[in-house]
């Protein structure tokens, strides 16, 4: 690790890297209180490859996401950015004070899960928001970069529209649009294709493809959608009972042997994942009479 000044004092650096990862997670665990959501998990999401990451719900894949954005800091292990280059410094997400974590932070995009468009701004606004937050540009540079990410997703016609005015499906999109407005290095998307309608699910795979591999970016994609998933990704990680159950391509992990993941990927009714939570037996539970 190395140390380099800055406004707060001392700022603490990995060593240079010839790392081809953009993000790393190193023997990482992490509950909320007694429960143990991720336990001893080490994982690597590619530089410019789309990364999925999979699993029953509850299996900790959201925490992941908000681990790397720092909202969560890992009980034990590290999380780490690496630099814009293979030979920069990497930063251990879970050790930077708050201005340095901000800075880092601007090197990302996030989808959230329905978008989470500010409701009383309109789609311009909603996606000119990170530009005029985190820069000083000109208001007419502001303009043609929002009606460029707006053109990027086909809704530069819906500029002026509020978002109770746009499908579901076109709000995911101004969410995209807003997530790429800065130009991050790494792309985070949270359940992108819930709830939309199979043209919808479609283009919506089809974006985080072609402006993955238009712009150069790195993203994490968080989904339950077997098949559109496993289109557009490049390496799958299947997340379960708090470590990785499987990871691979797409047909590496279609094709394991491992019995939660055969349920998982064949949606199977039976399996590892039980139907039914654990409970006593039927018989006892009736044979309370009406008692707790």
């Amino acid at each position: 690790m190395i140390q380099r000044p800055g406004k707060t004092g001392l700022v603490s650096f990995m060593a240079p890297t010839s790392s081809d990862n953009l993000v790393e997670l190193q023997d990482l665990s992490f509950g909320y209180g007694e429960r143990l959501i991720l336990d001893g998990v080490s994982l690597s999401v590619p530089r410019g490859k789309v990364t999925a990451l999979m699993g029953a719900s509850g299996g900790g894949k959201t925490t992941v996401l908000r681990l790397i954005g720092g909202q969560y800091r890992a009980q034990t292990g590290k999380v780490l950015l690496h630099g814009k280059s293979k030979e920069e410094a990497s930063q251990n997400l879970g050790t930077l004070d708050a201005r340095v974590l901000f800075a880092a932070r601007r090197r990302m995009g996030m989808l959230f899960q329905f978008g989470a468009l500010f409701t009383d701004l309109s789609v311009f606004d909603n996606v000119a928001f990170p530009l005029r937050e985190h820069t000083n540009l000109p208001e007419a540079l502001v303009r043609d970069i929002v009606l460029m990410k707006l053109n990027a997703v086909g809704l530069r016609g819906a500029r002026d529209l509020m978002p109770a005015e746009v499908s579901g499906g076109m709000a995911r999109r101004v969410a995209l649009a807003r997530a790429i407005a800065l130009d991050p290095e790494l792309v985070m998307y949270d359940e992108p294709f819930a709830g939309l309608d199979p043209i919808s699910l479609g283009t919506a795979a089809r974006l985080i493809r072609q402006l993955n591999d238009a712009m150069g970016l790195t993203s994490i994609v968080v989904s339950h959608d077997l098949e559109e998933t496993f289109h557009i990704a490049d390496k799958v990680i299947v997340l379960a009972n708090g470590k990785i159950a499987a990871q691979g391509t797409p047909e590496e992990v279609r094709h394991s042997e491992d019995p939660l993941v055969h349920q998982f990927v064949n949606a199977l009714p039976e399996g590892p994942v039980r139907f039914h939570y654990p409970a006593s037996s039927v018989e006892e539970d009736f044979a309370k009479g009406g008692q707790p």
